[in-house]
């Protein structure tokens, strides 16, 4: 069998590599530096016509080192693929780590160590790519798009653009039902792709653009194609099953586990699973 994967960063990327923030730019109060910056998922050869921003990464990035690789970014592969876009498409978070407890992005999104790299990968993305079109997950994301469209790079840049509901924003919300967010999420997101139909080269036969319904359905979520991530990655990493989550481990999770011991495991400990259906034993 023949597989594909990421050929890893192309020699001009090197020194955003060698020069990424640490503690000195993202508190680790708010951040879990602790499982090292992830940096991107995509086409880095020059190739991609779409520019993703997404906000941090989540458990499934932390283990598989590329950002967007769980539940939302299976959301936002259908979403793409509505667009006519299969491969030519590259993403950068807001923050290289994860943001840990509430209210850590907000406070740190206009830092100047965190904006001034994300502006390098930016910059570097619109200079090698013919970038048509830029999509901005969530609020976060929208401001830090804001802020390098206010850049020498970014006002030369004139791909589309469109801010959408960050993709999994139904299972955080609040005030609704999962379904009405989740109807409320599409509506919005049809009303913003649409355009961006005709301003995007397709990479694959989209004749139009077809509109999402009032919820999810089996062809709305794709799985992350393995030549996204590094090379040996086991399939069920790029799945739609849920695979990984951050919970207390070891003693944190017995009897005598104080609050502080179970928020501590959250941020440090990842629980991860082969989904069920996953396993060799129940596919041959």
């Amino acid at each position: 069998m023949t597989h594909e994967f990421e050929i890893g960063y192309p020699r001009g990327f090197a020194s955003l590599l060698r020069t990424y923030p640490g503690t000195e730019a993202y508190p680790p109060d708010d951040f879990r530096v602790e499982w090292g910056p992830i940096f991107h998922r995509g086409r880095l050869d020059g190739n991609a016509r779409v520019l993703v921003i997404g906000q941090d990464p989540a458990a499934h990035e932390s283990i598989a080192r590329r950002i967007l690789v769980g539940e939302a970014g299976q959301r936002l592969q259908g979403a793409l693929a509505k667009l006519g876009i299969e491969r030519s498409y590259v993403m950068v978070n807001t923050f290289l780590y994860s943001v840990y407890g509430q209210g850590g992005g907000e406070r740190h999104k206009d830092d100047d160590g965190i904006v001034t790299y994300r502006h390098k990968w930016l910059d570097k993305l619109a200079a090698t790519n013919d970038v048509q079109a830029i999509i901005a997950l969530g609020g976060l994301a929208d401001e830090a798009h804001t802020a390098w469209r206010g850049t020498a790079a970014g006002q030369a840049c004139t791909a589309a653009y469109a801010h959408l509901t960050h993709p999994t924003w139904p299972e955080s919300q609040r005030t609704k039902t999962k379904a009405q967010a989740i109807a409320e999420l599409l509506a919005n997101w049809n009303t913003k792709l649409a355009p961006l139909h005709a301003s995007v080269t397709p990479d694959v036969a989209t004749p139009a653009f077809v509109p999402y319904g009032t919820s999810f359905t089996d062809g709305d979520l794709v799985a992350i194609p393995e030549r996204d991530l590094p090379p040996g990655i086991p399939d069920w990493m790029r799945s739609l099953d849920a695979w990984a989550m951050r919970r207390a481990i070891g003693e944190a999770e017995g009897p005598t586990a104080t609050p502080a011991d179970v928020d501590e495991a959250k941020r440090a400990g990842i629980g991860v699973k082969v989904p069920r259906k996953q396993r060799i034993w129940h596919t041959v």
